[in-house]
């Protein structure tokens, strides 16, 4: 099963290479979509700067929203399975291999992550 990982970014030169390399750092086989969404702080220098890494990089020219972000980024995608990561570090990509077992073991289609299960109870 391959993964498509899909990074929208905007503006997060601060944190955009360190989720770079912690998604790449995941024990799985993927693929890196980062699609740098009309970035104006520094962002897209970065980007440039890492070209021949592990991902891929598709450039707005101008912001368009994270919605559009995502959406270029999985018209590129060709994984079994996608998931979104955003560039702030909000989640961590180390969660992916635990997101990604109810699908591998055929028990779903679809694994949403949330910030903290702390006060919530599962559902079967």
């Amino acid at each position: 099963m391959r993964l498509s990982v899909l990074i929208p970014v905007y503006n997060e030169r601060e944190t955009v290479r360190a989720v770079l390399e912690r998604v790449a750092s995941v024990p799985l086989e993927k693929e890196i979509i980062v699609v740098d969404d009309g970035s104006s702080d520094g962002t897209t220098a970065v980007l440039q700067s890492l070209e021949g890494e592990q991902y891929r990089t598709i450039f707005h020219p101008e912001n368009q929203g994270k919605g559009a972000a995502i959406r270029t980024a999985l018209a590129a995608a060709t994984g079994d399975v996608v998931v979104i990561q955003d560039a702030d570090l909000e989640y961590d990509p180390a969660d992916f291999v635990a997101l990604l077992e109810p699908i591998q073991r055929g028990e779903s289609k679809v694994v949403y992550g949330v910030r903290s299960l702390h006060h919530q109870e599962p559902v079967a």
